[in-house]
């Protein structure tokens, strides 16, 4: 069984419930898993909004798909026992010193453009380092920019447009977004998305745009038909239970 198979079989249900189901009940607080995304934020030099989201979203998937997390692997456990569960992330942000610390730790760092993002290996909130936990979760954003064209031949995550969210939130919404995408693909797809790193564009529609890409009362046709599928949140934090943050098109 292929290390996301729970995503895809879940995918349909959370969207078809309404809004106000999608809200799990909290595990108790020392069993509360989440994969740590750490963001590379030089106050000097920023990265760009975009490229910054791009390679947080790879790099969300690069962890759940590298061969140290497959069956027999080192990172296999705490990666099987979060996907089984909430994919909750904790997006942080790190810059000089802190950031080469990240480093040190299991995880896989993408580069876009530029910018850095380091998702490490998920596990109990708990037991989150004390190199990690004192990077800052909140208190920062990014300006928005302006992307070119989207890659015809990369996945695109579209950013709700009607939504707010910080740089952090949209990190982790968009590593939602490439893992629901990659464990609904064929291995013939999924090796040759990962030929590319697992690159992937980031972009905000229109309006007009999203109510056309929205899946509506109907994912699986959405995924058969048009290849989107969308990402509703839980309403842990920033946006209300069962808000759609990111619509994710596999080109094809």
């Amino acid at each position: 069984m292929s290390l996301l198979e729970p995503l895809a079989a879940r995918y349909a249900y959370w969207l078809g419930l309404p809004a106000k189901e999608t809200a799990l009940p909290e595990a108790s607080p020392e069993e509360v898993r989440a994969m740590p995304v750490i963001l590379r934020m030089e106050k000097s030099t920023p990265p760009g909004r975009t490229p910054l989201l791009e390679a947080a979203a790879s790099a969300a998937l690069a962890v759940c798909l590298d061969e140290r997390a497959q069956p027999g692997g080192e990172w296999h456990e705490p990666v099987r026992e979060w996907v089984s569960g909430h994919i909750r992330k904790v997006s942080r942000r790190a810059r000089g010193l802190h950031w080469q610390v990240a480093q040190e730790f299991p995880g896989v760092t993408v580069s876009v453009e530029g910018a850095e993002a380091r998702a490490l290996v998920p596990g109990r909130v708990v037991d989150v380092p004390k190199e990690i936990a004192r990077l800052q979760i909140q208190g920062s954003d990014l300006p928005p920019d302006e992307p070119p064209a989207a890659s015809p031949e990369l996945p695109v995550l579209w950013l709700n447009p009607e939504v707010s969210m910080t740089v952090g939130k949209a990190a982790a919404q968009v590593g939602h977004g490439t893992m629901i995408l990659a464990s609904l693909l064929g291995d013939a797809e999924l090796a040759a998305w990962g030929e590319h790193g697992y690159r992937c564009s980031v972009r905000t529609p229109t309006v007009a745009q999203w109510k056309a890409l929205h899946p509506g009362e109907d994912p699986e046709g959405a995924w058969r038909e048009r290849r989107v599928v969308a990402v509703r949140d839980a309403g842990f934090t920033e946006v209300d239970p069962g808000t759609v943050t990111v619509l994710a098109h596999y080109p094809g």
